[in-house]
C-alpha cells in the first residue's frame, strides 16, 4: 500500500472514531447529575413553570434525546458548537477565546519535554547502569511521580513568594498590555509585534506553569527513549556499523537513533494531546487563562453546550495527534504502511 492510500485509510478510520466520540460524548454530558436550567434562572425562578418552559426551548431541553443529538450534529457540521449558557456567546468564540493561550502553554511544556528528555535518554541509554544513567532516570521518575498540584503549589511558594523572582499569576504583568491579537497566543503575538517587552513578560509568566506541565511528559519521553534506543543498540545493523569503523556519535545519530525515535513519536503526539486535556490543574494554580479553567466555569455551572465543546475539542485534538502519529510512523517506517 502506498503512503496516500495509507493515509486515505487512517483519515476514514479518523472520521468513524470522531462520529462514536461524538454520541458518547453527547450521553455522557446528557448524563450528568444535576438541573441546568435550574442553574442559569435561579431557584426562584426556576419554579415559575412558564418562565421554566420558556427557558427549556430555548436550550432544546424540551425536545427528545436522539432529536436533540441530530440538531446538534446538523449545527457541528457548520461549524455551530451552539450557544454557552453561562458566558451567553457562541461555544466557538469562547474556545477561540481560551484555546489559544492553552496551546501555548501545551507548546511550551511539549518543548521543555523535549529538549530535556531526549538528552536524558539518549544520556541514560549511551552510558547505561552507569552513574549518569541512574542520574538521568531519576529525574524522569520524578519528573513522572510528583503531582503536578504539588509540583505548582511548591514552586509557586518558593520561586514567587520567598525569592520572588518569577510571577505567579496570569500571561502578563500588572500594567504591561498585550500585543495585537493575530494568533491569540501571546508570545507569537508578540514576536510577529517585535514588542519585546511584552514577550519578555508573557516568557517570565510561562516559566512555572510549563516546567510544572512538561515535567510528566519529560519523564515520559525519557525513559521512552532510553528503552528504545538500549534496545536498538543492541541489533544487529548497530553492531555492523561499529564493525565497518564508524565513530560511535555516527552510529548513535545516524543509525540506532532513529529506530529508537518510532516509539518516542508515539508518546510525543498522544503526550501532546493529554498536555491540552490536562492543563487544568496547571491552569487553575497559576492563574492561565486557558481551556482548563473555562472547563471548570461550564461544568460548575451545569454549562451543556460548553461542556460538549471543550470535550469535543479535547477528542478531536486526541484523533488529529493520532493521524499525525500514524502518518509519521508510516514515512519513519515502509513496513508500517505495508503491513
Amino acid at each position: 500500500m502506498g503512503l496516500v492510500g495509507y493515509i486515505g485509510r487512517r483519515v476514514v478510520l479518523a472520521a468513524v472514531v470522531l462520529s462514536i466520540v461524538s454520541v458518547a460524548t453527547f450521553l455522557l454530558v446528557q448524563a450528568v447529575p444535576g438541573d441546568p436550567v435550574g442553574a442559569i434562572m435561579g431557584d426562584r425562578v426556576a419554579d415559575n413553570p412558564e418562565i421554566r418552559a420558556q427557558y427549556e426551548r430555548r436550550w432544546g431541553f424540551d425536545k427528545p434525546l436522539p432529536l436533540q443529538y441530530l440538531y446538534y450534529v446538523r449545527n457541528l457540521l457548520r461549524g455551530d458548537f451552539g450557544e454557552s449558557m453561562s458566558t451567553r456567546q457562541p461555544v466557538a468564540d469562547d474556545l477561540r477565546q481560551f484555546v489559544p493561550a492553552t496551546i501555548e502553554l501545551s507548546l511550551a511544556a511539549m518543548l521543555f519535554a523535549i529538549l530535556v528528555g531526549v538528552p536524558l535518554g539518549i544520556v541514560a541509554a549511551i552510558r547505561q547502569n552507569q552513574w549518569p544513567d541512574h542520574v538521568a532516570r531519576f529525574i524522569a521518575l520524578i519528573g513522572t511521580s510528583v503531582p503536578v498540584f504539588w509540583l505548582g503549589l511548591l514552586m509557586a511558594y518558593l520561586l514567587s513568594f520567598r525569592l520572588q523572582i518569577l510571577p505567579r499569576q496570569g500571561q502578563l504583568d500588572v500594567g504591561q498590555a498585550a500585543p495585537a491579537s493575530v494568533t491569540g497566543m501571546i508570545t507569537v503575538d508578540a514576536l510577529l509585534a517585535g514588542d519585546w517587552d511584552a514577550l519578555r513578560s508573557v516568557l517570565r509568566h510561562l516559566v512555572m506553569p510549563t516546567i510544572v506541565l512538561g515535567s510528566f511528559a519529560m519523564g515520559i519521553v525519557a525513559r521512552m527513549l532510553r528503552s528504545s534506543l538500549v534496545a536498538a543498540m543492541a541489533d544487529d545493523y548497530v553492531r555492523t556499523a561499529r564493525a565497518k569503523g564508524l565513530v560511535e556519535r555516527r552510529v548513535v545519530v545516524g543509525h540506532a537513533l532513529r529506530n529508537a525515535l518510532i516509539p518516542t513519536v508515539t508518546v510525543l503526539g498522544l503526550t501532546f494531546a493529554s498536555l491540552l486535556a490536562g492543563a487544568v490543574l496547571t491552569e487553575s494554580i497559576f492563574s492561565w487563562p486557558g481551556l482548563g479553567q473555562y472547563a471548570v466555569k461550564t461544568a460548575t455551572r451545569l454549562d451543556y453546550p460548553g461542556l460538549l465543546g471543550v470535550t469535543l475539542f479535547v477528542a478531536m485534538a486526541y484523533i488529529a495527534f493520532n493521524l499525525i502519529v500514524d502518518v509519521i510512523y508510516g514515512i519513519l517506517d515502509p513496513r508500517i504502511r505495508v503491513s
